[in-house]
């Protein structure tokens, strides 16, 4: 037990974790004061937690990360990242499904965790728990119809439905969400007529001249039959899983040009405070969320955005001066790659974006090296003294160059740094073949 005796306030003085025997103040008789009064137990007691949750990760990662992210389901930016980290891992994050999602996000063998019925807007407590009792006292939902069956269509209503539907919980049953969205009203007034008779006890022409000894369904009130109707875009798909989970599960519009994108040695949204002190210019590849447009008191515009990338998302500023000349670029689901500057005040962190270009614009020179060129020192010079001849205006200079060294096995890829980034692709790739080295210009995506 610590008693506190007396305070006195010595200015700066050393200090030093509380360990001693004797003396248990925060003033001491030896003229030093004991700033953190944390003992022995407690320090023990956090390292024990810390090793206990490695433990875990390390040997059930599944079942871990699946109680991170059960435990943030509310934070969108933990969220993400915990994605990101499974997604390194291995683990396969699965969208929600009606027939297997339970509550919370639930881990399935070790490289696999589904998505919690709880995480999905506009489904309630009530409505997981009828549909989880139908599921138990029955086998698999089938269909649309059989599920607007078994379940309490009082707690399992339309806007429900329709939420399950649009996130893909239903893909198990119709993978075209469109048509099963169409299908859905008819359902709906079907099962309801069946559930109002089967409550009040009343039978129909159907149930006496039409009904078996089998309990089966009378052939005469078969359910109605989907539309034909062509199903969501894939970009729909991801904007409704992002409307209705809060992030894109199935996909993600960024996914595509991962690997590629590392080439380009962007950093993660996930990790931009670590660059706040840097005061450099960084470039990050992003995906707009949303854009909002402001005018100064002069009159001026400039904007301020929210940005996304597989580990997280941030906000950014645009001023007037680096505005106008990417303003056509700054919409709302545009991939970007940006550059800019972090800039921390208090505890929010942000980039300040100085310039933009669509992802589909970006370019990388590519420049094929052996392996003796790629370890020769006179090999190296040259190579750098064309680079840096062919090199542009500095303030200009964005374009990418990657040597990619042919091993016996194998290629590797070799990004080189910032200071040799161009202005003019064609301009140095005319240059490298010129010096008879093989070179090429590459979209890092598809338009």
């Amino acid at each position: 037990m610590v008693k506190i005796v007396s305070r006195q306030r010595v200015g700066t003085e050393n200090v030093y974790d509380i360990g001693v025997v004797k003396d248990h103040n925060f003033l001491l008789g030896n003229g030093l004061v004991a700033s953190n009064c944390f003992n022995k137990s407690h320090s023990t007691a956090y390292a024990y937690v810390t090793y206990q949750t490695a433990y875990l990760k390390a040997n059930y990662p599944a079942e871990y990360m699946a109680a991170l992210l059960t435990a943030n389901s509310g934070d969108q930016d933990k969220v993400n990242k915990y994605i990101a980290n499974c997604t390194s891992m291995g683990i396969t994050v699965e969208p929600p499904n009606i027939n297997e999602s339970e509550v919370d996000f639930t881990p399935v063998g070790d490289r696999k965790i589904l998505f919690g019925l709880s995480a999905i807007k506009n489904v309630g407590e009530g409505a997981i728990r009828s549909i989880l009792d139908a599921r138990a006292e029955g086998k698999p939902f089938k269909s649309l119809p059989d599920l607007c069956q078994r379940v309490d269509l009082h707690k399992v209503n339309s806007r429900t439905l329709e939420s399950l539907i649009k996130c893909g919980a239903l893909d198990c049953l119709n993978s075209n969400r469109k048509q099963t969205i169409d299908h859905l009203r008819l359902v709906l007034d079907w099962a309801q007529k069946k559930a109002k008779e089967k409550e009040s006890g009343q039978m129909n022409i159907f149930d006496i001249f039409g009904g078996n000894d089998n309990g089966n369904q009378a052939e005469f009130e078969v359910a109605p039959s989907p539309p034909n109707s062509p199903d969501f875009s894939p970009q729909e798909k991801l904007q409704f899983e992002k409307e209705l989970l809060g992030f894109y599960v199935s996909d993600h519009p960024l996914k595509a040009i991962q690997t590629a994108s590392h080439l380009l040695g962007p950093i993660h949204l996930g990790d931009l405070a670590h660059y706040a002190s840097e005061k450099k210019t960084i470039s990050a590849i992003v995906m707009l969320s949303a854009v909002k447009e402001v005018i100064t008191k002069k009159g001026d515009r400039m904007a301020i955005v929210q940005m996304e990338d597989l580990t997280g998302s941030a906000e950014a500023v645009i001023f007037p001066k680096s505005y106008q000349p990417i303003e056509a670029y700054i919409k709302a689901d545009r991939r970007l790659i940006i550059w800019g500057k972090v800039d921390q005040r208090d505890d929010k962190v942000q980039i300040i974006l100085e310039d933009a270009e669509p992802i589909e614009q970006v370019k990388m020179v590519m420049v094929e090296l052996s392996t003796h060129q790629a370890g020769d020192i006179q090999e190296q010079h040259r190579l750098k003294d064309i680079l840096l001849t062919n090199k542009g205006e500095a303030d200009r200079a964005k374009v990418p160059v990657v040597g990619v060294v042919n091993c016996a096995t194998k290629r590797i890829f070799v990004p080189f740094g910032q200071q040799f980034r161009v202005e003019d692709s064609h301009t140095l790739v005319n240059a490298l073949q010129s010096a008879g080295y093989a070179a090429r210009s590459e979209a890092i995506a598809a338009n």
